[in-house]
């Protein structure tokens, strides 16, 4: 079992034909991920990279049976896409496109939860490095080549973070089960709650490494849910002890406006459920480390 992403995953790249979309797509079929069509409006008909190019994502998921997109697209035409992936029938998206407004996945929140939760879609992001499960597949921007198989997930805001966790991770002997990017804006699609349900039930993870910032209430939640229902044990690092009440620092959701979104408050609310709380970046791995060599003992 994977989270999310699988060998047998059927993956369709919106956004395909441009530049961008043909990099990373190139990049997931040398990985191995199932690569099976692309969507670009008014491209019906061709083919790039060996696949075959359809103009809506119906018509593609109708083809190919693809299950997952991947949503390489400018920012003003983002929320129609994801919007469209699930009126196609796609059971997972993840959206890379940074800048979108946030009136605008407000929209797609909305549009939604009009679903049944079994037609429902996951999104993944927007504003993410994707998703993998190193040797079955992944689906994003981030450098397949640095995550190694193994028992430990990882869940971040912070895609150049979750690298670094990984790299750390790979140099200590220690495997990633399946990582996932949740991306940095104020509103999206997944949350740490999302992700660390879905780690809780996988048979393949045995702890889990979260990644957060300063800036808006998940942390807090994901804490409250690791405390009630969570029996793996959870590391974490919180960005931006030094950044001023106020400012906005990196991501768009990056920026402390209330009691209980600065680094220190998180970090303080993190360990008081139990969770151990890397102090600098890079102890990620040593952290990860000492919570699994805890769990050996236990």
């Amino acid at each position: 079992m994977a989270i999310l992403i699988t060998e047998e995953t059927r993956v369709v790249v919106q956004g395909l034909s441009g530049r961008i979309g043909q990099f990373h797509a190139q990049e997931m079929i040398e990985y191995g991920t199932r690569v099976v069509a692309g969507v670009t409006p008014g491209k019906g008909g061709t083919t790039v990279l060996n696949r075959p190019v359809f103009n809506t994502v119906r018509d593609a998921v109708e083809a190919t049976g693809a299950d997952l997109s991947l949503l390489i697209v400018p920012p003003p035409q983002a929320a129609d896409a994801m919007m469209e992936a699930a009126d196609a029938g796609i059971r997972t998206a993840v959206c890379v496109t940074d800048g979108i407004p946030a009136q605008d996945m407000m929209r797609v929140k909305r549009f939604l939860r009009r679903y049944p939760r079994d037609r429902k879609m996951r999104l993944i992001g927007p504003n993410c490095a994707g998703i993998i499960s190193p040797g079955k597949g992944f689906a994003g921007i981030m450098p397949p080549h640095i995550y190694t198989p193994g028992r430990v997930g990882i869940i971040g805001r912070s895609g150049t973070l979750g690298y670094e966790a990984a790299s750390q991770m790979s140099a200590l002997g220690i495997g990633i089960s399946s990582s996932i990017g949740i991306g940095g804006d104020p509103i999206n699609g997944s949350s740490f709650k999302d992700i660390l349900d879905l780690f809780e039930a996988d048979p393949e993870t045995d702890a889990v490494m979260m990644i957060g910032e300063i800036g808006g209430p998940q942390e807090a939640e994901a804490a409250a849910f690791v405390r009630d229902h969570m029996t793996k044990p959870v590391a974490a690092y919180i960005a931006g002890l030094a950044a001023p009440k106020g400012r906005q620092m990196g991501h768009a959701g990056a920026i402390i406006s209330a009691f209980g979104e600065s680094a220190q408050e998180k970090v303080d609310l993190l360990s008081s459920v139990g969770i151990t709380v890397a102090p600098h970046p890079s102890a990620m791995g040593a952290t990860v480390a000492a919570v699994l060599g805890h769990k050996a003992a236990a």
